[in-house]
């Protein structure tokens, strides 16, 4: 076995135990070729980095479930077509139907889709109860939250902004999100 291969295994072992500097290390070294092979397949950096951290944080949630028999990365990669073919899926779900029937057509046209007030009262308050939700995190959290989701940061903009390593920003990001669902899940 080679020095790469042992050190790989021990820190998946003390990633089952809830290391996190063993989380940062796996993430840190197999990073660049969950993304590249991802790169390839969606052609687009911002599908793929939202399908890496998807991945990864998939990863670590089921780490207990890997099999040490396969390659930690050849599970990645698995992890990660299935998130594509998720995305693919939502993003397929959401396109708007075809219509064969100009009639139709022309009165899907016509059709005012703005938002009522009863749904903007609803989104107001969602969006309200979500900001609460965020105040509940750290300060770091909130503003990685805020970056990328109100701002709409690029993560490498956001390195810039806050002056820390891309991946920090990305493993800090993972992180807030994970706590985010689980007080949202909590309440």
């Amino acid at each position: 076995m080679e020095v790469n291969s042992v050190l790989i295994q021990k820190n998946i072992e003390k990633a089952k135990k809830g290391d996190q500097v063993a989380f940062t290390f796996l993430l840190d070294f197999f990073w660049n070729e969950v993304y590249g092979f991802m790169l390839k397949r969606t052609e687009n950096e911002t599908d793929t980095e939202d399908i890496v951290i998807e991945t990864f944080a998939k990863a670590f949630d089921k780490i207990a479930s890997y099999n040490p028999e396969f390659g930690f990365n050849t599970w990645l990669i698995a992890i990660a077509k299935n998130v594509h073919i998720d995305l693919l899926r939502k993003k397929k779900s959401s396109l708007f139907i075809d219509i064969n029937d100009e009639d139709e057509r022309q009165a899907y046209n016509v059709a005012d889709d703005s938002n009522s007030a009863e749904d903007e009262l609803i989104i107001e308050q969602n969006l309200a109860q979500l900001l609460q939700y965020i105040k509940q995190l750290k300060p770091a959290y909130q503003e990685v939250i805020q970056m990328r989701y109100f701002q709409e940061m690029s993560y490498q903009e956001m390195a810039e902004q806050i002056d820390e390593p891309l991946n920090n920003i990305k493993i800090k990001l993972l992180r807030a999100k994970k706590l985010l669902a689980e007080i949202i899940i909590g309440k």
